[in-house]
This record gives structure tokens, C-alpha cells and sequence, in this order.
């Protein structure tokens, strides 16, 4: 009985703490890949719902001030970025992949890189403009919109101002995966024109890195799933799970000696 007894206490114990393994980031060995170059060098497509800040300079400030969204700082520079600020004065995306601009009406932008909307707005004003050399129009993405859940540091929706955001970037910014995470299966949920896609990361396998699924996109929802060893609440390492196993065998032993002393 003892022998079973310790043979129970031992499966246990081994089992429900978290592996090394399975906390170990990008394991194996890494190469190099040709297709995550191409990503990483390809400039991000805009997508739905994305938010573009557009700027437009020139010498005639009364022009320029037909164009410019009203609470923007027009020729002024701007000083930093806030969600508020820019939910404000910048132009969102439509379902229809269309921006609407003063005077101009709808530009489509949908699958254009920045660079490309930017030459569209400068093909537009050439009709508003003596000089088109005078205008100075910048266009850029107002951050990578994502909302992350699970076993996280920190979850809830998130932006990053940046023109690209790969997944580590992500979890980074949440305040890393929690012990009882699971690293081996993080769900990624993608909306596009057919639906909504689900596809799944192993952060513990280095050629994680090569993965078309590498890089987000805005509105990503992002969900880390929690392992087996939370729902058992035994603890998350060796020392946990000793003093679990030991407070249970505490009670048990109190328990009988309590009833013995009754009799």
C-alpha cells in the first residue's frame, strides 16, 4: 500500500508540474528562409478598419487648410500620438476599402502599401494646385490594432506604432506569456472578406519564425490558451507542487487522527 501510495504521489507530482520544454522559446535549430526575408522587405497592404494618418504641407496655408482634418495641426508638427488624438484625425478604412477626403471625395486603398496611397492623393491635388511641386503629402499607418486574451501579463485591445508587428512583438507588449500558458498552440482569429480565419503558432519551435503567420495584422485577435496544470491547481513548478501535495497529506493526516481519537 505504501509502495502504491508513493508510486501515486511521484506520478503526480511529475506530472502536473509545467515541463521546461514547454516554457523554452524557439527550440531547435534556426535557418535561414527566403520566404520570411520576402516578408519582412514586403511593405503591409492595408486592410479594413485600418487608420491612416494623412498630413499635407505646402507655402499656401489657406489650400492646405481645405484639405486638413480640423483637428489636426494642419502645417504644425505633431508632438506624439495618442489613441484619442488619432481616432480624430485620422481616416479610417472602410468595408468598402475606401478613405473619404475633403473636397475629393472616396479614394480606394484597400490591398495599397502607404507609398501608394500617397501618390494617389499627389495625383489628386494636382488639380487643386498651381504647383503641384509645392505640396508635401506624408501617409502613414496610425499603428497595428490587435486585442490579445488568455495567459497573458497584461491582456485587453492594444496599439503599437509601428508599419509592421510580428506575434513575439505582440505578446511583448502584453507583458509576456504567464506560466501555465500555452506556447505550443497561441490562436491567431483573422477576419477577412470570407470570414474569419483561425490559425495557430508553436513559439517553442524556432522555425516559427518562417511561418507566413509570423507577422499580424490589424484587428488580430490574439488567444493564448492555458495548459492542463492551471484547471488541476497543483502548482506551476516543482516547489508549488511539493506544497500542495504536502498540505493535502497534512489534512489527511489530521483528518484520521481526529477520528481515531473520537472512537
Amino acid at each position: 500500500m505504501r509502495k502504491f501510495l508513493t508510486l501515486l504521489l511521484l506520478t503526480f507530482f511529475i506530472f502536473s508540474c509545467v515541463p521546461n520544454k514547454d516554457l523554452v522559446y524557439f527550440q531547435g535549430e534556426s535557418g535561414q528562409s527566403e520566404n520570411l526575408q520576402k516578408l519582412q522587405n514586403e511593405p503591409y497592404k492595408l486592410q479594413v478598419n485600418d487608420m491612416l494618418d494623412i498630413r499635407i504641407k505646402s507655402s499656401d496655408d489657406k489650400l492646405v487648410d481645405l484639405f486638413q482634418s480640423s483637428n489636426s495641426n494642419g502645417n504644425n508638427s505633431t508632438t506624439g500620438y495618442t489613441d484619442q488624438s488619432l481616432y480624430f484625425t485620422s481616416y479610417s478604412i472602410d468595408r468598402h476599402g475606401n478613405i473619404r477626403l475633403p473636397y475629393i471625395g472616396e479614394i480606394n486603398v484597400l490591398g495599397y502599401t502607404t507609398k501608394e496611397v500617397r501618390e494617389k492623393i499627389e495625383k489628386e491635388f494636382t488639380t487643386y494646385f498651381k504647383n503641384p511641386d509645392d505640396v508635401f503629402v506624408t501617409v502613414k499607418l496610425a499603428g497595428i490594432r490587435f486585442t490579445i486574451l488568455g495567459e497573458v501579463g497584461n491582456t485587453g485591445s492594444k496599439v503599437l506604432y509601428q508599419n509592421q508587428v510580428n506575434l513575439i512583438e505582440a505578446i511583448a507588449a502584453s507583458g509576456d506569456i504567464t506560466l501555465v500558458g500555452n506556447r505550443k498552440n497561441i490562436s491567431v482569429f483573422r477576419k477577412n472578406i470570407d470570414g474569419t480565419e483561425r490559425f495557430t503558432v508553436d513559439l517553442t519551435d524556432v522555425s516559427t519564425f518562417d511561418s507566413n503567420n509570423f507577422f499580424i495584422q490589424s484587428n488580430d485577435i490574439i488567444y493564448v490558451q492555458p495548459l492542463r496544470q492551471k484547471s488541476w491547481g497543483t502548482g506551476t513548478t516543482g516547489v508549488q507542487t511539493l506544497t500542495t501535495i504536502i498540505s493535502v497529506l497534512s489534512l489527511v493526516t489530521t483528518t484520521i487522527l481526529l477520528i481515531n481519537s473520537a472512537k
